[in-house]
């Protein structure tokens, strides 16, 4: 009987993040324990406030007491490192399958070691970047907050910490509230992420084969497009413009939201915006802006632009309770194309 291939070792890609991950900013104990309290006091607080200004409260049991964990960045990569492995797991199963009474080949061949490698180097990057996120992978989900990541903004910054920890906790919240309110959406995005995964061509003269078309491709014409984004099957390329729609969708949102409620709330929202809105599109260095454009971190960027333009748009011409229709059903999500042109979301959906 062959052995189930496995695509990471786990244990190592832990390791090796925590090994290259870097302390945080500086701070006593007392400080530390300052910034946990406020930051689960001010989750609590955005719980109200989200409900409140999105109109969701009704959509389900969005002001029930959740899961909030504040966490140094090792605590960050444990987390995640759990995520990464329920999203691979179709993966595994899928070259399991493939491999039944053969040797090891293609992405199987890669190695778990040398996968958890480059992982735990992924996560070790990424641990010193994010403020906070929403797990959708666990069951119920998790609001991590990252209290090293937000201090280290705050004093980079120089803006107000109680308004700024409010201010990252009204963005979390929103994305809380928005599968809390919408029961369907997890199961939604598992699906997309199961059938971008079937769609996978395992075999590697093809995929080899995709590289090389693409690599043609992009000389011919100056394709921009990542090359990873052109060597798909066209059932990813389908599943893909789906989910960009979607989480420009939710990111948009979350912006809008956090916006919408910040000068109600956060005395120095505009001061706050300003700042990091200047630190999110120009990175940290040059270096930093390369990684950003290899790992998709400047397409995440846009999503978070082109979504809350998109809700804006909504929400001028059909309010919020216009485009709280958006929740409805997949069919009634945006597509990737109408989050550049909400008028035609609008003429679709519209009653």
């Amino acid at each position: 009987m062959t052995a189930r291939a496995q695509l990471v070792d786990w244990q190592l890609a832990v390791a090796t993040a925590q090994r290259l991950v870097r302390p945080g900013p500086p701070t006593s104990a007392a400080e530390a324990a300052a910034t946990v309290a406020d930051l689960r006091r001010y989750a609590a607080e955005s719980r109200e406030h989200v409900a409140g200004f999105t109109g969701l409260a009704n959509q389900g049991t969005i002001l029930t007491e959740p899961q909030v964990l504040v966490v140094d960045r090792a605590g960050w990569i444990r987390a995640n490192a759990e995520g990464f492995k329920i999203v691979t797991e179709p993966l595994a199963r899928k070259l399991n399958e493939k491999r039944e009474g053969v040797p090891p080949s293609g992405l199987a061949a890669l190695g778990p070691k040398a996968t958890a490698l480059e992982l735990g180097t992924l996560l070790a990057y990424l641990s010193h970047r994010i403020l906070g996120q929403y797990e959708i992978f666990q069951e119920p989900g998790r609001l991590l907050l990252v209290a090293p990541n937000i201090v280290g903004v705050e004093r980079e910054l120089q803006v107000k910490p109680d308004d700024f920890r409010l201010w990252v906790c009204l963005h979390e919240e929103t994305h809380r509230t928005q599968f809390a309110a919408v029961p369907w959406l997890r199961a939604h995005i598992l699906g997309e992420i199961e059938s971008f995964i079937a769609g996978m061509d395992t075999d590697p003269g093809a995929l080899a084969k995709r590289i090389r078309e693409a690599g043609q491709k992009r000389r011919e014409t100056g394709e921009r497009r990542p090359i990873t984004e052109l060597v798909q099957t066209p059932q990813q390329v389908a599943v893909l413009d789906r989910m960009v729609a979607v989480m420009s969708l939710l990111e948009g949102h979350a912006d809008f939201v956090m916006d919408g409620v910040g000068p109600q709330v956060v005395p120095s929202v505009a001061d706050i915006r300003r700042k990091f809105g200047q630190r999110r599109a120009k990175g940290a260095s040059r270096i930093d802006a390369l990684v950003r454009r290899v790992i998709g971190m400047d397409a995440k960027i846009r999503q978070y632009r082109d979504g809350s333009r998109f809700v804006a748009a909504v929400v001028e011409h059909a309010g919020m309770s216009g485009f709280n229709r958006v929740w409805t059903s997949p069919n009634t999500l945006p597509t990737r194309s109408e989050i550049h042109d909400p008028a035609a979301w609008l003429a679709r959906v519209r009653p």
